[in-house]
């Protein structure tokens, strides 16, 4: 387990590397061919952000800018959205898409979203268990050469932990798309761009949940690699 594995790097690692790779490298291509293209109403994304939620009578929500590149995010805590700078104060069909989908999340969140609910809730237990996930694993493939039986348990618990990341990783992805999916028919609706501005928008947004997608993709396999090494996996396809 401490050790140089190939099957880790060809089954695992590898596949994942280039999902998350061809993922970030399509949401940047994608977010740059429209982020100098404007459209008809030249809203800023922080305005258009304004405007999609006030229309569903969202009237608390902050808007403020924050320093990166594609940094944006939705805060559900201090019910705050904010937008990075190529982003706040750009008036183009990426820096709206972009607000859109996040004041997406502050539409879910004043709506009561159930998975975003749940996503909240996993948040802290996420935090943990993803920072002690891969050392208990580790300590486990050494006790695996020492004491098999005590390194079997201690990699279940480390498997066990990761798997609270793989799940929020899973939960995300209904999250993203539901607030894609509202941001699409807001901007139509509210006449924040047109039809064809909105294909634009459309594929900025598509882009970007492909990075979602290959994180969950990758983290299931990881998974599924380290029950594998315990053995868990191959007992529970005996029992089928």
């Amino acid at each position: 387990m401490m050790g140089f594995d190939m099957n880790y790097m060809l089954m695992v690692m590898l596949p994942g590397m280039v999902l998350s790779g061809l993922a970030s490298m399509m949401v940047k291509r994608t977010f740059a061919k429209y982020e100098n293209t404007g459209t008809q109403s030249n809203m800023t994304g922080a305005e258009a952000a304004r405007v999609m939620l006030e229309r569903q009578g969202v009237t608390d929500c902050k808007i403020e800018p924050v320093s990166g590149r594609l940094s944006d995010h939705y805060d559900p805590r201090v019910k705050t959205l904010r937008l990075s700078e190529p982003v706040y104060n750009a008036r183009s069909i990426s820096a709206i898409g972009v607000a859109c989908h996040e004041a997406g999340h502050a539409l879910q969140h004043a709506q009561g979203y159930s998975w975003l609910k749940m996503r909240s809730t996993l948040v802290p237990i996420t935090n943990i268990s993803s920072k002690m996930s891969m050392p208990v694993i580790m300590i486990g493939g050494v006790l695996m050469a020492l004491a098999p039986v005590l390194g079997t348990w201690v990699l279940l618990l480390g498997c066990a932990l990761f798997a609270a990341a793989v799940i929020f990783s899973v939960i995300t992805l209904p999250v993203e798309w539901d607030a894609s999916a509202r941001a699409k028919k807001a901007m139509a609706d509210a006449g924040i761009v047109n039809q064809q501005e909105l294909a634009g928008a459309g594929s900025v947004l598509n882009a970007a949940f492909l990075t979602y997608l290959a994180a969950a993709i990758a983290s299931i396999m990881t998974l599924l690699y380290y029950l594998h090494r315990t053995g868990v996996l191959r007992m529970l396809l005996n029992r089928r």
